[in-house]
């Protein structure tokens, strides 16, 4: 069971923020190198009062995700955003999942995860790939 004190240290953590050069150098790479990253949308820091670059804890990780598939993987820049955004968009379902399950669980009186009776049906569902359907 986590205490108090490891759920502020995580906060904590979250909130931390970094000037461009910290967050290059925990990352491993130049400060330029961020910049264009920004540019290209790989990544998106938050931004000071001033217009400058502020990188939370998430946003290193990323830039070492980044730099990891590219190097180690030899994955294109335009993968690599595409890529993160196929993450975001299975972290951002699977956090609906987990919603609706609450939900779910709340309104049958059980939990996340139980199963749940369906009624049986004796339908037949046809399908066929729109290649094959006639124009309409």
């Amino acid at each position: 069971m986590t205490s108090s004190r490891d759920d502020r240290e995580t906060a904590e953590q979250k909130a931390r923020m970094f000037v461009i050069s910290v967050a290059a150098e925990l990352a491993g790479m130049h400060a330029q190198t961020l910049r264009t990253y920004d540019r290209l949308g790989l990544v998106t820091p938050q931004r000071a009062a001033g217009g400058g670059r502020r990188y939370s804890s998430r946003d290193v990780e990323l830039l070492r995700e980044v730099q990891r598939l590219s190097q180690d993987e030899g994955v294109n820049l335009a993968g690599i955003k595409r890529v993160i955004e196929l993450t975001n968009q299975v972290d951002a379902l699977q956090s609906r999942v987990r919603e609706l399950e609450a939900e779910l669980a709340n309104a049958r009186g059980g939990r996340p995860g139980d199963l749940v009776p369906m009624s049986r049906t004796s339908a037949l569902v046809v399908w066929k790939p729109r290649r094959d359907r006639p124009n309409r």
